[in-house]
């Protein structure tokens, strides 16, 4: 299946990446091999196949889960909350911005 150029810009923009035209043409090249190969296990037929939700190993259902038991809670209070915080003001988390447009 063919993944174009376009396509790879696209995805870029919406990543907020940079990819140089060499990235571009590597990953519309690899993103279309993974569509192709997408299509070929398309095509398999899992009628046969058993629904699995744990593909390790054969347990029941709540094999993982541990039974349920009450336990007492206290509210974390704010400043309880805040007491490790590198950067903390007007009760909230402060935080380095990350994303820049």
């Amino acid at each position: 299946m063919e993944f174009s150029k376009d396509d790879v810009r696209k995805v870029a923009k919406l990543a907020n990446l940079a990819l140089t035209e060499d990235e571009v043409d590597r990953m519309a090249h690899d993103m279309g091999e993974v569509l192709t190969h997408m299509e070929q296990l398309a095509t398999l037929d899992t009628s046969n196949v058993e629904a699995m939700a744990q593909v390790l190993f054969a347990a029941p259902d709540t094999a993982s889960l541990r039974p349920d038991e009450v336990r007492e809670r206290t509210v974390l209070g704010t400043k309880e909350a805040l007491q490790n915080a590198a950067l903390s003001g007007a009760g909230h988390f402060k935080v380095p911005r990350v994303i820049e447009r």
